[in-house]
């Protein structure tokens, strides 16, 4: 072993000063550097598991440097690849993974090296999947306040400034942004809750609530802004979205939260979601975010659409009902709508201006795949920086419409309180502004009368101003909203209307 260990060190430390080599140079054995003093057989072995079976170990603890030997050269190339773009850290320290010059390990029988085969075999063979290291590597997080969208990547982003993400999955459940985040070992997961957990992303929104899931690990199909597996980059995309949107996710924070090119391999990534480069850690604020107020300077290294991409496209609309009205009031529940315009050649498309890029980015992540009038909506960002009025004397049959002075903007009052109360469609609908003259079946016979179902109602205990309906589906609730918010209920009292996180 002894001149296998000169060898190795001869040939892999000289070469890695000035050649961190690619995916180019194939090979089983990895070869792992810059590893803290007291690293443990397991801690090494971990870093290959998530990616197949490790076949071999050799530990140089003297020269802080380890080499694994991985069960095939497609796995080796998984591996060598995330961690070109993920700098792998193990306790504070980052460790730098490359394919070694040797083809295989021979190892002999020292006391070394019986630990690690030891350490091999119990965690390994096992195929526990970490689970005899970190019984709880996977955390569950829900994002509370969403006043601002929060993507995948942003997750990871985060996420990553505490270990290695290995896969992440996002979702909505009972009208909350929730993900489903594994790590490589159960301490980054243990540090991550310790440190993120009651924090914002955002100034005063966008709260982290983070617990430990009972999953031992995560089993991800599909690599898109809704599932990621980063040890798997030859996983298909999915049908989750059609690709015209993909192109919107990745102008939306141009110029990227995450904006390394993926490695040679990973095309299957749509060019918005590559891997998380590794020079984009989170500074060490106090509180681990730092308060920065958003738009602006916003928190993690994200940034914002540039002012100029305020203006959506809006597609498959159902031409024989659309108007601008409908787009104004529905656009307006997640920002203030300056002016819509229905193409008069195609009136399947129509164009929304909103005041600003994070109310055009929040309304398309709450909106697209919605069904309208039978249809499911499909937005994108324009390349449009606003909408143009009609020339005087030219009138359009009324397909444009200026809404910059409406008195129905939501958000005009700056900290509004509707910032706050941003949720995704829901057969739930919140109704505000009810005079005290209106009664529970006024209100439900209002709501039917458009031909929707009315499951279930009820007004506040405490505030009979208030009260939730539930319709029979997400689209009727959608057209309800459009065609109730507003309605004069008498008493100079208009009715408000807005989706709620509640059911009742």
């Amino acid at each position: 072993i002894q001149s296998f260990f000169s060898a190795a060190n001869g040939n892999d430390s000289k070469k890695f000063k000035g050649d961190i080599r690619g995916p180019g140079v194939l090979s089983r054995v990895i070869h792992i550097r810059k590893l803290p003093n007291d690293i443990t057989e397991a801690e090494v072995i971990s870093l290959g598991l998530p990616f197949g079976d490790v076949t071999n170990l050799l530990m140089l603890k003297t020269k802080n440097q380890a080499f694994l030997e991985m069960n095939s050269e497609d796995v080796a190339q998984n591996m060598v690849g995330y961690y070109s773009t993920v700098t792998p850290i193990i306790r504070h320290h980052p460790v730098y993974v490359q394919f070694s010059n040797h083809k295989e390990l021979k190892t002999d029988n020292s006391p070394n090296q019986e630990r690690a085969q030891a350490a091999l075999r119990a965690l390994s063979s096992s195929h526990a999947d970490l689970a005899v290291m970190a019984p709880t590597a996977v955390l569950r997080v829900v994002v509370e306040n969403l006043v601002y969208p929060v993507t995948l990547d942003a997750l990871c982003q985060i996420f990553s400034k505490y270990g290695t993400v290995l896969r992440i999955i996002v979702f909505t459940k009972n009208s909350q942004f929730q993900a489903l985040l594994q790590y490589s070992e159960g301490a980054s997961a243990q540090a991550a809750k310790v440190s993120l957990d009651g924090q914002n992303i955002y100034n005063g929104c966008c709260t982290l609530r983070i617990s430990f899931s009972k999953l031992t690990s995560l089993n991800v199909k599909y690599n898109n802004e809704k599932s990621r597996d980063f040890t798997r980059p030859d996983l298909p995309s999915g049908d989750s979205q059609p690709p015209m949107e993909h192109t919107a996710m990745a102008t939306a924070f141009t110029p990227g939260i995450i904006s390394a090119a993926p490695y040679p391999g990973a095309t299957h990534f749509p060019p918005a979601f590559t891997l998380q480069p590794a020079s984009l850690t989170v500074p060490a604020l106090p509180g681990a975010l730092a308060s920065l107020s958003l738009p602006g300077a916003t928190r993690l290294g994200f940034s914002t659409i540039s002012t100029g991409h305020c203006v959506l496209l809006v597609s498959n609309l159902n031409p024989e009902v659309i108007t601008p009205h409908c787009l104004f009031i529905l656009f307006g529940v997640y920002g203030d709508v300056m002016r819509v315009k229905i193409l008069f050649n195609k009136k399947e498309n129509a164009l929304v201006q909103m005041s600003d890029s994070t109310q055009a980015q929040l309304a398309m992540s709450h909106l697209n795949g919605q069904r309208l009038h039978g249809k499911p909506l499909r937005i994108t960002l324009s390349k449009h920086t606003n909408v143009q009025l009609p020339r005087e004397g030219h009138e359009d049959q009324g397909l444009t419409k200026d809404y910059s002075n409406s008195p129905l903007h939501r958000f005009k009052k700056p900290g509004s309180k509707n910032y706050s109360n941003i949720f995704p469609p829901s057969a739930t609908l919140h109704l505000s502004n009810i005079p005290p003259s209106v009664v529970e079946d006024d209100l439900k016979m209002l709501f039917s009368s458009s031909g929707s179902m009315v499951k279930a109602f009820k007004f506040f205990q405490k505030d009979h101003k208030m009260a939730l309906i539930q319709m029979g589906s997400v689209e009727d609730a959608i057209e309800s909203l459009i065609e109730f918010h507003n309605h004069d209920l008498g008493e100079n009292h208009h009715l408000r209307v807005s989706f709620s996180k509640s059911s009742i």
